[in-house]
């Protein structure tokens, strides 16, 4: 069983950065990659970026493009979410999950039926 974990969210003002960590153990065999999604109040979970295991492809949400960038340390198994330029719209709950199998396509996974593992979340929010 993948277990994810993930920590660095708190309270900030708009403009300010973040580095959200996400430490996973627990795996037998490689995934596939690991994404980050969040889910703002009263709205649904969405995608925000996902890093290939096998080579640290990425890939992100139109939103966050050019303020967001997905890492990872391959030797401890931790995949960062460093968020930069913060706005109130990026308030939300994020939780870091395990795809293990590629998505047609695509190869990332957008949608969170493909994703297997989720961590408990980290709450962020951004004021003004």
């Amino acid at each position: 069983q993948v277990r994810l974990v993930e920590s660095g969210g708190g309270e900030v003002q708009a403009g300010d950065s973040l580095r959200l960590s996400c430490a996973v153990s627990g795996r037998t065999i490689r995934s596939f990659a690991t994404g980050w999604l969040r889910q703002a109040p009263g709205k649904e979970r969405e995608f925000v970026a996902s890093i290939k295991l096998s080579d640290g492809e990425t890939y992100y949400a139109n939103s966050i493009k050019g303020r967001f960038i997905i890492s990872r340390d391959a030797d401890k198994d931790i995949i960062y979410l460093d968020m930069n330029n913060l706005e109130p719209d990026d308030t939300a709950v994020y939780y870091c999950a395990d795809q293990r199998h590629v998505v047609t396509g695509r190869g990332f996974a957008i949608a969170e039926r493909h994703y297997t593992s989720w961590g408990q979340g980290t709450r962020v929010t951004v004021s003004t």
